[in-house]
């Protein structure tokens, strides 16, 4: 059922949940996405734990679209966990906040967040901003190979 994901959307808010699935889908790349909607949730997808333990541990997303502020664990606590656990730091992970404070941005940085938008609040610029972010990290992008395919 969770087999080759490319995105892992992690928002609690559904108005952007579903503008940032509508952007990926506009440019083909909502096909392989699951979206979950708090931090615990996003640690147990990628940990195979929970609802989530039937799936196979080491399947990484390519990408995960990572918001701050949500219930239960914060963005920032996720961020957290997927660093300093070995098989999952070379995940890309990527902030898409409406936060702008800089402790917010330099805790993201020094936690090795791969990168860090602040949400436009208007849908096109919303949308634009989804469609560069998914074609450059899902595309461009080229991440080390796991150990497990070499």
């Amino acid at each position: 059922m969770f087999h080759q994901v490319e995105v892992l959307l992690v928002e609690d808010n559904m108005h952007d949940a579903e503008m940032t699935i509508r952007s990926l889908k506009k440019v083909n790349l909502a096909n392989n996405l699951v979206h979950v909607k708090d931090g615990e949730e996003a640690l147990d997808f990628v940990f195979a734990r929970g609802k989530f333990a039937d799936r196979a541990v080491d399947d990484h997303p390519k990408v995960i679209l990572l918001d701050i502020k949500m219930p239960k664990v914060d963005g920032i606590e996720v961020l957290k966990q997927l660093k300093s656990h070995e098989t999952c730091k070379t995940i890309p992970v990527v902030i898409m906040t409406s936060s702008r404070e800089e402790q917010d941005i330099i805790n993201s940085y020094q936690l090795g967040v791969n990168s860090y938008v602040v949400k436009p609040v208007d849908f096109e610029g919303f949308a634009r901003a989804v469609s560069q972010l998914g074609l450059y990290w899902l595309l461009t992008n080229q991440p080390p190979v796991p150990a497990h395919n070499q």
